[in-house]
């Protein structure tokens, strides 16, 4: 196998190392920017130069965003290449049209490491759903959400002090949006669900809360129910439909997810014939993420020409079909929580059973009132 990789930065630089070690595949190419003297004649920065050459049967984009790497993946699809990503954004936003595209043109597209980093998460999905159907996917899908709970349970530190050591310890990025905000947990939630259920939801169809306003307040409030506060996401077949959302949750204190520490991730699905099962490990880094990718190679290498699932039906999440209670605190008054409410808890309120989708779409509107609105699923 002689494989293209474009982007040498963290994973690319991993994906590289791991090759490099192999005697069954070669990486000719990597597709650069700035100069790299090391990579030699490896490095190009044309990539028309991998395009025409008919020796390179697969193409890893390590690079990050949506263009050029969409370009690129759709470039190297219709010159008959193979190609694997790690990147979650390209996936979810263009899953149709990657999917799609591979089919036609008879070429594997393989994404392990977009999802879980070195979790096989979606490898295990497309082997479950050979005998089963599965019924949910959840889970704790981004490290540093999570290693910013974690440390102010344990710690009882304020989450901006524990978000500023995420930054020091390369956990969180300069600009820390795409965590906090959910947005890197909705993309994975995505491609679970579409993976999961044989459907195509896009990014719109998953609201997402995030953990931006939460304080120490909602932490003590969640310990005093015996709980821990976790990012979760979710993705469920109900009978009506299917519900997929993100946001934080107060998770009971003997469940696998509450126990996940530092940055770890732990997703799960459950069927029928299984029930629940959960992979845990670390869900991104160099290594971890690079060893998905070349595992994605690997699997190519003997024989898989497809992707993780046959199943192609436009959909739309329906959010009303699934209900919980929530702890909210809200600065201010406002009569539809007041109804809902059913007891004070520290300094905020749990409610009555609510449909997702309600309470989704009144957050959006309350912030407006208070930035500082916090809310957490109790599941």
């Amino acid at each position: 196998m002689k494989i293209a990789l474009l982007g040498c930065g963290v994973v690319g630089g991993g994906v590289l190392e791991i090759i490099d070690k192999r005697c069954d595949m070669e990486l000719k190419y990597v597709l650069v920017r700035r100069a790299k003297p090391e990579l030699g004649d490896r490095a190009v920065n044309d990539f028309n130069i991998i395009i025409n050459d008919k020796e390179i049967d697969t193409v890893v984009e390590a690079m990050g965003g949506l263009s050029p790497a969409y370009e690129y993946a759709c470039a190297a699809m219709r010159a008959g290449k193979n190609f694997v990503t790690a990147n979650k954004h390209l996936v979810a936003h263009y899953y149709k049209e990657l999917v799609s595209l591979a089919k036609e043109n008879g070429v594997a597209f393989r994404c392990t490491p977009a999802v879980g980093g070195g979790i096989p998460w979606l490898v295990n999905l497309e082997r479950v759903l050979r005998c089963d159907a599965v019924s949910s996917v959840s889970g704790i899908m981004n490290g540093t959400t999570n290693y910013i709970l974690d440390a102010m349970h344990k710690n009882g530190a304020s989450f901006a002090d524990v978000l500023a050591e995420a930054q020091r310890l390369g956990y969180a990025e300069a600009d820390p949006a795409a965590d906090i905000d959910g947005l890197d947990i909705q993309r994975k939630c995505v491609i679970s669900a579409n993976v999961a259920f044989g459907v195509v939801l896009g990014e719109e169809d998953v609201p997402v809360f995030g953990i931006r306003s939460i304080g120490s307040c909602d932490i003590a409030a969640a310990e005093s129910l015996g709980r821990i506060c976790k990012m979760l996401a979710f993705g469920k077949s109900l009978p009506g439909g299917i519900a997929a959302y993100v946001e934080p949750c107060f998770v009971k204190s003997g469940e696998p997810e509450a126990a996940v520490s530092a940055n770890r991730n732990l997703i799960s699905f459950e069927t029928e014939l299984t029930g629940k099962e959960c992979f845990y490990g670390q869900g991104a880094g160099k290594y971890p993420t690079a060893y998905n990718a070349v595992q994605d190679c690997i699997d190519i290498l003997s024989g898989v020409k497809s992707f993780y699932t046959d199943g192609f039906v436009p959909a739309h999440s329906d959010n009303s079909l699934e209900e919980h209670p929530y702890y909210v605190r809200f600065a201010g008054c406002d009569e539809w929580l007041e109804e809902v409410s059913e007891r004070s808890c520290g300094e905020g309120v749990i409610t009555k059973p609510l449909p997702v989708s309600v309470m989704h779409a009144w957050a959006k509107k309350a912030k407006e009132a208070d930035a500082g609105l916090f809310f957490a699923g109790l599941v």
